[in-house]
């Protein structure tokens, strides 16, 4: 049996991997939505390329795990992601990146929620103050959404946008807990290799799952007609498919991978911290409004963020405090 991963080699696993979250979180929603704003209108498509790169993590190491008990759970927790990439490209779809990105931080109160209740996750004064904060930049934002509206949008089009893309926050905040679980309950060492063929399992049926979509809406017939009509051009078009599907995949890799590293609500919360990247990258790239009601729930996001890893050192030097006295 892999022996366990000593602290060191964990702790540069969790810096790896929180560069790959980096990568995908902020990159990943840009490059989705320069797909829908130069012509591109297939949503299972877009859905579609968040995990279907999953080949990149070595198909021995799916092969490997389908030989393992906790198969099963990587194929459900797989499915959920399937139709949490539909839910998330539609809001895409239909969204300013920087309104979808803002949506996307309420995930962290669902994941503190879930996480509560799968793995007996403990709060502080600080996380449930950051909880609370960046739920009340959700709200704040939703209670102003229609003068963010794209032209050409319909109201029942951005409505239904903005609800999906709570439902895909909400749906991925029980995911990263459900990992966490995962990775409990295991009946033998979780080494990074299990991690990756966990990884490799679970993009594979999510992108099944987004496959047998596409079949049904006609996307694959499609793409030679939306790639010929492409504003950037059809080779182009190609490319950001690529790129969509390599630059999703990390993001996948990095949030796996800083559950096993450290835990689901570490994850959360920096899938959170980059929402200030996304959100000025949508500005420069698409010149994409920053209005007073962004500026408020973002201020209240990076004020929860400071309050949870203010509580966090707190907690860690009162734990080394209290050893040094032993």
């Amino acid at each position: 049996m892999e022996p366990k991963v000593n602290s060191k080699m964990k702790k540069f696993l969790l810096v790896m991997n929180c560069i790959f979250l980096a990568i995908g979180n902020c990159g990943g929603p840009l490059i989705s939505r320069l797909y829908f704003i130069k012509g591109g209108k297939r949503i299972w498509l877009s859905s579609w390329l968040q995990t279907s790169a999953w080949p990149i993590i070595l198909i021995p190491l799916a092969i490997s795990y389908f030989n393992r008990c906790k198969s099963q759970a990587a194929v459900g927790m797989g499915i959920l992601s399937g139709i949490d990439n539909y839910l998330s490209a539609y809001g895409v779809a239909k969204l300013p990146v920087s309104t979808s990105a803002l949506l996307i931080a309420s995930q962290l109160a669902f994941t503190a929620g879930f996480a509560f209740l799968l793995v007996k996750q403990k709060f502080s004064a600080y996380s449930i103050n950051s909880i609370y904060l960046l739920t009340l930049g959700a709200v704040v934002l939703a209670l102003h959404a229609k003068s963010d509206r794209p032209k050409g949008e319909s109201k029942k089009e951005y409505i239904l946008g903005f609800v999906l893309t709570l439902g895909a926050a909400a749906l991925y905040g029980l995911i990263l807990p459900l990992f966490e679980l995962l990775y409990k309950k295991a009946k033998q060492t979780i080494t990074y290799t299990l991690v990756l063929e966990i990884q490799a399992v679970y993009c594979f049926f999510a992108t099944v799952v987004c496959t047998i979509g596409m079949i049904i809406n006609k996307d694959f017939q499609a793409m030679s007609r939306e790639a010929k009509a492409f504003e950037l051009g059809e080779g182009r078009y190609y490319i950001v498919i690529v790129w969509s599907a390599i630059i999703w995949q990390c993001f996948f890799l990095g949030a796996i991978g800083v559950v096993y590293s450290s835990s689901s609500l570490v994850s959360a919360i920096l899938i959170t911290v980059l929402l200030p990247v996304t959100e000025v990258l949508a500005v420069i790239f698409y010149g994409e409004k920053f209005t007073a009601e962004k500026g408020v729930s973002l201020a209240l996001s990076m004020w929860g963020f400071i309050s949870y890893f203010y509580g966090d050192i707190k907690a860690s030097k009162k734990t080394e405090n209290q050893s040094t006295d032993d």
